[in-house]
């Protein structure tokens, strides 16, 4: 049913007269005059939804204008004066909604583009760093090392640079202040570490598009800003002088600090469990991480053995393996000795305040502060003894020296290279000899590990140092 207004036929609809309309006029038409008309519909409440209708190439066309009261009826009039203009014109003004719909989103489309580019523009050296950590790497440790390492050296100063903007000026302040530091190692480690990242962000977007200038890492020698002296690969071993020295300066210290009626003031020495993790890691020449992860199951005193699962060793993924040690009379007993002070734990050095073992840090920390002398601080660390108690050289040791140590003693005791770097659990041959060469070389290495301890022994006896 078609419905016109009071005033007579072919006038408007007043406003009032719309919001007088009751629900039951459900589906009923009202004629607005020059071909605007709307339909009355009930939802909930009453709504009139207006159309314009107009011939298009000899047939009746409808142009939707809009809905009351959602819409005012002088919107709703202008929308229905604008089709009337444009079908005057020749043009459909429904193909032309859908331009002016086009033409609206390509418009938000653009705002959002250029929202975007701005946005990926100011992308900083610390956002790329968090995707390529996440996704970019992954490093047997847990990506722990490239973490402390970006953290502390890198993200100080390189952080909130925008990627757009990274120079090989940025760089090489960055490599300087760390060698100047004394830390020439680290600053090599870290150019290795942000030039793959910025190799892996080459291959990606938005990343390639803000290196569109070069990769700045790419610029930079690192050989030419570490000093003229800097060797990568480290040589420090003990001689059989300060292996026996080690042992006096262990015992003296332990003696004096024992007698001493006042603790407070006098040079503490070496925890127990450390000094005999040294030992272990130049007995057995293993790592000293590997070491302070073990646990106690792992160590068969009637079978002579210690077990270090693949998961506690160094390695490339995919390539680490199990390694059992055979113990010699003098590892046996230093593990004896272990075993008397944390026996009743799970592991063989548990940790002090929580579960499972100590950091793997903790004995090389100890014995790098106890030669304070070599190192380049700048102020007192927290909780941390600082003297040069165990000072054996002109040079600094570490107990990854002791694994170097003993592995030289087994090479002067005729023990085969071979056999030698099997004891240090490193991968040999080629993939082929390690899928059809099978032998583990038990025997041998039984026998290399034995010499090593008989020889140690002679050199840690006082009655015969056996030089």
């Amino acid at each position: 049913m078609t419905r016109y207004p009071k005033s007579g036929k072919g006038s408007r609809w007043t406003i009032k007269e719309l919001d007088a309309i009751k629900p039951e006029w459900k589906g009923d038409t009202l004629s607005d005059g020059d071909g605007l008309s709307g339909e009355v519909r009930t939802s909930g409440a009453v709504s009139i939804h207006f159309r314009y209708a107009f011939k298009w190439e000899g047939k009746v066309a409808w142009h939707y204008c809009g809905s009351y009261p959602a819409n005012e009826m002088m919107g709703i009039r202008e929308e229905r004066n604008k089709a009337r203009d444009l079908v005057k014109a020749g043009i459909d003004p429904r193909a032309n909604k859908k331009v002016v719909k086009i033409e609206a989103q390509a418009a938000i489309d653009e705002v959002i583009r250029a929202e975007e580019q701005k946005r990926t523009a100011s992308l900083t050296f610390n956002d790329l760093y968090q995707l390529w950590i996440k996704d970019g790497v992954s490093r047997s440790d847990g990506n722990k090392y490239i973490s402390q390492s970006f953290g502390k050296h890198a993200m100080p100063l390189l952080g909130d640079i925008e990627v757009r903007h990274l120079t090989e000026s940025h760089l090489r302040d960055v490599y300087r202040s760390i060698i100047a530091a004394g830390k020439t190692a680290t600053a090599v480690e870290l150019s290795k570490d942000i030039g793959q990242m910025l190799r892996w962000a080459e291959k990606r977007k938005p990343w390639r598009a803000l290196l569109i200038d070069g990769n700045p890492a790419e610029l930079v020698d690192i050989g030419q800003i570490v000093p003229k002296d800097y060797t990568k690969e480290r040589k420090r071993q003990l001689s059989i002088e300060e292996i026996v020295k080690l042992q006096t300066i262990l015992n003296t210290t332990a003696l004096d600090y024992a007698a001493a009626q006042q603790k407070y003031g006098t040079e503490r020495p070496l925890k127990e469990e450390a000094q005999i993790a040294l030992w272990l890691c130049l007995g057995t020449i293993c790592r000293i991480g590997e070491l302070l992860m073990t646990e106690w199951k792992h160590v068969n005193f009637e079978q002579r053995t210690w077990f270090i699962p693949a998961e506690n060793t160094k390695g490339e993924r995919g390539r680490k393996c199990d390694q059992l040690v055979y113990l010699s009379d003098f590892t046996l007993a230093q593990f004896k000795k272990l075993h008397a002070l944390t026996g009743d734990s799970e592991w063989a050095f548990p940790a002090r305040y929580k579960e499972g073992h100590v950091c793997e840090k903790t004995v090389t920390k100890q014995v790098g502060d106890r030669q304070v002398k070599f190192k380049a601080r700048t102020r007192k660390l927290k909780c941390r003894v600082e003297n040069n108690s165990l000072v054996l050289g002109e040079e600094e040791w570490t107990p990854h020296d002791l694994r170097r140590t003993g592995a030289t003693l087994m090479q002067k005791l005729k023990v085969s290279r071979e056999v030698i770097n099997l004891c240090q659990n490193h991968v040999i041959g080629s993939k082929i000899d390690r899928v059809y060469l099978l032998d583990d070389y038990a025997d041998e290495k039984r026998e290399a590990w034995s010499k090593l301890g008989v020889r140690l022994e002679a050199i840690l006896s006082t009655s015969n140092l056996n030089r």
